[in-house]
């Protein structure tokens, strides 16, 4: 290691922010290169060159002047890279859990029309074609969100009733609706 290298680390040790860049400067290349043999991605090389160098910064105290600079700066980047590496395995073995938020049905019109369709297809069906015992209680359940126990209350009739008459719904939305399945 120069005797210059060793009084620009005793200058950045004491956040002299000139030293900084002058290292920088010299060994950002250097670097770069290091980087790229073993990302093969000039963007993610450049990327973990810059986070190595402000890891540096942030470290600054920790400087030992009298170790080598370039040795230092290798040993921070290869541990990004091993990280980043480790980031993407990780993420490769996990891909089919990891939900896609970028998409949406939304992105779809023709979706939007057909899920628009079908809950006015559903609405129909709930109001012309099932009888009103089983519509009321049908809308309890699954609109108003009530327990089989609530409903039974509310109508003054038995959870079995209750349990007959929504299974009685479902039968006649499924049969009605065989073509959206």
């Amino acid at each position: 290691m120069s005797e210059q290298d060793k009084k620009l680390l005793i200058k950045v040790k004491n956040s002299d922010t000139l030293a900084f860049k002058k290292l920088f400067s010299d060994y950002h290349d250097t670097l770069f290169r290091f980087v790229i043999y073993k990302t093969r991605d000039s963007d993610l090389a450049e990327d973990i060159t810059q986070e190595t160098f402000l890891r540096v910064w942030k470290s600054r105290e920790k400087i030992i002047p009298e170790k080598s600079f370039f040795s230092l700066i290798a040993r921070i980047s290869t541990n990004l890279c091993y990280d980043h590496f480790r980031h993407l395995e990780v993420r490769n073995r996990h891909k089919d859990q990891i939900p896609d938020f970028a998409k949406s049905h939304y992105d779809n019109p023709e979706s939007m029309t057909d899920l628009e369709d079908l809950q006015e297809k559903i609405q129909k069906l709930v109001n012309n074609e099932l009888p009103e015992k089983c519509r009321n209680i049908f809308i309890l359940s699954r609109i108003e969100e009530k327990t089989n126990t609530e409903i039974a209350e509310i109508l003054s009739l038995s959870i079995r009733t209750v349990e007959n008459q929504i299974y009685r719904a479902l039968k006649i939305l499924k049969k009605n609706l065989k073509n959206y399945l």
